[in-house]
């Protein structure tokens, strides 16, 4: 039972990765936003175009790497997202 608990913790931490990516690609809105807000967080200048100018919707648009890269789990941690996984390792194995 411990390690299903674990596996629907990791799942569900994902899927909330992936939902605040998606969010803030919804907020840049524009295309030439969306090019240079990833540019000023590190992407080079073809994959930020690539992902910028994409037909994709948010949620598949925020699978692509380009958008992964930019808004990983370091920088999201670093503005503030809990880890359900890191919760749940240190509330069992403490």
């Amino acid at each position: 039972m411990a390690a299903n608990g674990y596996q629907l913790c990791c799942d569900l931490d994902h899927w909330i990765r992936r939902r605040i990516r998606m969010a803030y690609w919804r907020q840049w809105r524009k295309p030439r936003t969306k090019i240079r807000q990833l540019m000023r967080l590190g992407v080079e200048i073809r994959t930020a175009v690539g992902c910028g100018r994409s037909s994709k919707g948010p949620w598949r648009s925020a699978k692509t790497p380009g958008i992964n890269q930019v808004l990983s789990l370091a920088y999201l941690k670093s503005q503030g997202l809990y880890s359900m996984r890191d919760g749940w390792i240190k509330l069992h194995h403490s």
